[in-house]
């Protein structure tokens, strides 16, 4: 905790001293561009890797970055609410869906129920990427344990840019082409990012050329 007061000492010094009037204006108001959903792996911080500032992205952070279904958890849905509030509210353009490499989430997907039976909170939430573990089993059983779990944590993204989907109001502003959906893949030992492309079927990486051309 003496780390984290000391942090506090320094930005309060420095970082905002420096930028005091950006802050009395984001103070006002917010106007995020994206929704970012990511994982609440202490590992991923979205803000440090799209060196995004204050303001400019919206962030949910849970357990497995998964997106319930509508409609799958009747009561007090955090991620629905947040989901609703930055596209209904906040009219966000993007929403992006950012699993990792070496995801405990994922990777407790496959142990034992007995293993995790102090943890219930943890396996009634992993539930809801069930079918992706089972479609993971289904296609890829005999495969090395560290490829399963690389195609598990992409498959898992692909499940929540279908699940998101699901919400009335996602899916009429994708039909009104005000909101876009994306996929990435972050992985933490090499800092690189990938990107979903539907139309290859396959993650690739962002890079300054790759994103040549484009806004």
């Amino acid at each position: 905790m003496d780390r984290l007061y000391k942090g506090i000492h320094i930005f309060q010094e420095s970082y905002f001293k420096k930028e005091e009037e950006f802050f009395k204006r984001l103070s006002k108001e917010q106007k995020p561009d994206v929704l970012f959903i990511t994982c609440a792996d202490s590992r991923v911080d979205p803000n440090l890797v799209t060196q995004s500032r204050p303001g400019e992205i919206f962030i949910v952070r849970n357990v497995g970055n998964i997106v319930p279904p509508y409609d799958a958890i009747k009561d007090k849905n955090s991620v629905a609410a947040a989901i609703e509030l930055a596209v209904m509210r906040l009219k966000v353009h993007d929403i992006i869906v950012c699993g990792h490499s070496n995801c405990g989430a994922m990777q407790m997907l496959y142990e034992d129920e007995q293993k995790l039976r102090h943890l219930p909170h943890v396996c009634e939430w992993l539930e809801l990427a069930a079918p992706t573990r089972d479609f993971i089993m289904k296609k890829y059983s005999n495969s090395l344990e560290d490829i399963r779990q690389r195609v598990t944590e992409e498959e898992n993204i692909l499940s929540q840019l279908h699940n998101i989907q699901t919400y009335p109001f996602v899916k009429q502003a994708l039909k009104e082409k005000t909101l876009y959906l994306h996929g990435w893949y972050y992985n933490i030992g090499t800092g690189s990012i990938y990107s979903y492309n539907p139309s290859e079927d396959v993650f690739e990486i962002i890079s300054e050329d790759s994103m040549r051309g484009t806004k």
